[in-house]
């Protein structure tokens, strides 16, 4: 039987995710056919220490970008999910080949364009399954038309472990072909918290007893809504907030990670269309749209069989947090990382501005990468007893 429509087909839940984690009559086993595609910049740290944060969460933006676009064109959706430096998408097998196909031409164009190293690699659902890990996810609609994955288990987690080791081996082999980024856009400035008092908090955590896994989600997002309110009220993107940066420099980048050489007629009509879009937010209802779009469809929550989320805060919030994850942390239920930064980044996908885009978020610096620094610093400790 034809899986290539199972995630497509999947039942759109509208209740809260941390709802959703206590329902797991919700969630459907991932088909056996399918991949498990990784993507992830190599030595990302020493990167975001030479300022090319932005560079970074363009490259990690783009690896889902090319596979939407490839999924697109046949009338299908891939579940992704995007962590900062890399990314992790699943695939059915009338896609995958050509996925990692154009993953592998997207390596070689940051390769060339920006000196970074991409990882890429693939993995069977069958082999993760033999391991007798589970892989399990469902869909919701967490803000008003932004609708994401979440996955259960610990299957995605052992592919990225996989995948990072040292030893694997991915594809190497040059493909010829057309690299489809179209859509591909960074022309947001750094994106200043809501309000002045508050900051952006980077945040990774992991459950320690896989069983217990839904019902640890369940609790640690029913606390950051308590202590942070909902998405829509801790998201670091607000409109007052969001500035474009018409510089050449800005487009010059998006261009070399789209098209993967240098292109004046790229470059003059989107430093143009840049430096206009201004009035067209302005003062077009449609641009007026957009932005609260941007806002709405900003991807801040990513729930991998592990919690990746971005917030913006005060100090005394964070302070609470901490304290309530400390807690669960010496209890032995979590592991967490976490990140404090000044602002966000932003990378988007823009089909049409109307209905179809998401804007990927990072905390300026690489928040997430730091954060999972701080997490796999934790994992290599002993447990807690």
């Amino acid at each position: 039987m034809d899986s290539t429509r199972f995630y497509s087909d999947l039942p759109t839940n509208t209740i809260p995710v941390s709802k959703l984690m206590g329902d797991e009559t919700r969630f459907f086993d991932v088909p056996e056919d399918w991949q498990v595609i990784v993507t992830d910049v190599r030595r990302s740290t020493h990167a975001l220490g030479d300022g090319k944060h932005q560079v970074v969460n363009l490259v990690a933006a783009g690896s889902i970008i090319a596979a939407l676009n490839i999924a697109h064109r046949v009338g299908v959706s891939v579940p992704f999910f995007f962590g900062g430096d890399g990314a992790t998408l699943l695939a059915p097998p009338s896609l995958a080949g050509r996925i990692l196909r154009a993953l592998t031409m997207h390596r070689e164009n940051a390769r060339a364009s920006f000196d970074l190293d991409l990882r890429v690699g693939s993995v069977p659902l069958a082999d993760v399954y033999r391991q007798k890990l589970r892989l399990k996810i469902a869909k919701v609609d967490i803000n008003q038309g932004l609708v994401i994955p979440v996955a259960l288990g610990e299957g995605l987690q052992y592919v990225e472990k996989l995948i990072k080791s040292d030893d694997y081996l991915g594809p190497e082999t040059r493909t010829e072909g057309t690299l489809d980024l179209k859509g591909m856009e960074c022309r947001w400035d750094n994106i200043r918290p809501p309000e002045n008092t508050q900051e952006v908090v980077c945040l990774m955590l992991t459950a320690c007893d896989s069983r217990r896994q839904a019902a640890i989600f369940s609790a640690v997002l029913d606390q950051i809504d308590a202590i942070y309110g909902p998405l829509s009220v801790r998201n670091p993107v607000s409109l007052p907030q969001l500035k474009l940066e018409a510089t050449v420099g800005k487009i010059k980048t998006e261009m070399r990670a789209r098209l993967g050489r240098f292109n004046l007629g790229y470059l003059i009509v989107n430093w143009f269309c840049t430096r206009v879009g201004a009035l067209y937010f302005a003062f077009t209802k449609e641009g007026a749209e957009y932005l609260n779009h941007v806002v709405q469809w900003s991807d801040t929550l990513v729930i991998d069989g592990r919690i990746s989320t971005i917030m913006s805060g005060t100090v005394g919030q964070r302070n609470r947090l901490v304290e309530s994850l400390r807690c669960l942390e010496e209890h032995g239920e979590i592991r967490f990382g976490l990140q404090v930064c000044t602002a966000s980044v932003m990378s988007c996908y823009v089909r049409n501005r109307r209905d179809q885009h998401i804007h990927f978020v990072d905390g300026l610096g690489g928040g997430y990468t730091q954060a999972a620094t701080m997490l796999k610093r934790k994992l290599m400790q002993p447990a807690v007893s």
